[in-house]
């Protein structure tokens, strides 16, 4: 399964990422109708920053997923057929327990609803992440687990040989 990940030493923390992805949850999918939409479109992915690193996080979609145990109406649900938890929003109540024991931050509330949303790797969009496509740098990537860490071991690599 292809998963979302981060090279923060190329993340600019221009949050690009969160801006595309705001908009493809938006009910325009346009940037200038979704700025004035209600409730306002909600992003899935936050950039944090340090001062020093900026790393996009986003919902790591856990094998052993805590917010799953943790939803007391069945709405954190693990989907089979994709392999990915989606929230079901009309079963959220909005205990906010998922969001309690989230170890990463990546499930928020919508205010509006008081309901909560949390990466969905673009179901609209056909799982073609907006935040992959949208960030100039390329520091997000929707791709095999392993060929990202081989493509890392190789940059390792690269970086050794000019070590002298």
């Amino acid at each position: 399964m292809r998963q979302i990940l981060a090279k923060s030493e190329h993340c600019l923390g221009c949050k690009s990422c969160e801006l595309a992805c705001a908009v493809a949850h938006s009910a325009s999918k346009t940037l200038f109708q979704a700025i004035s939409e209600l409730p306002p479109p909600q992003k899935r992915i936050f950039v944090e920053c340090n001062g020093e690193i900026n790393l996009p996080l986003q919902c790591r979609q856990c094998i052993d997923a805590p917010c799953v145990d943790a939803c007391m109406s069945g709405a954190m649900q693990f989907d089979l057929t994709t392999g990915l938890i989606q929230v079901d929003d009309q079963r959220c109540v909005g205990c906010m327990m998922c969001v309690m024991v989230c170890p990463f931050g990546a499930i928020t509330e919508i205010t509006a609803t008081r309901r909560v949303t949390k990466c969905d790797r673009c179901r609209e969009l056909y799982y073609d992440p907006a935040c992959v496509s949208a960030c100039p740098t390329k520091a997000l990537e929707f791709v095999e687990v392993e060929t990202f860490a081989q493509r890392g071991r190789k940059t390792f690599l690269d970086q050794m040989k000019g070590v002298n």
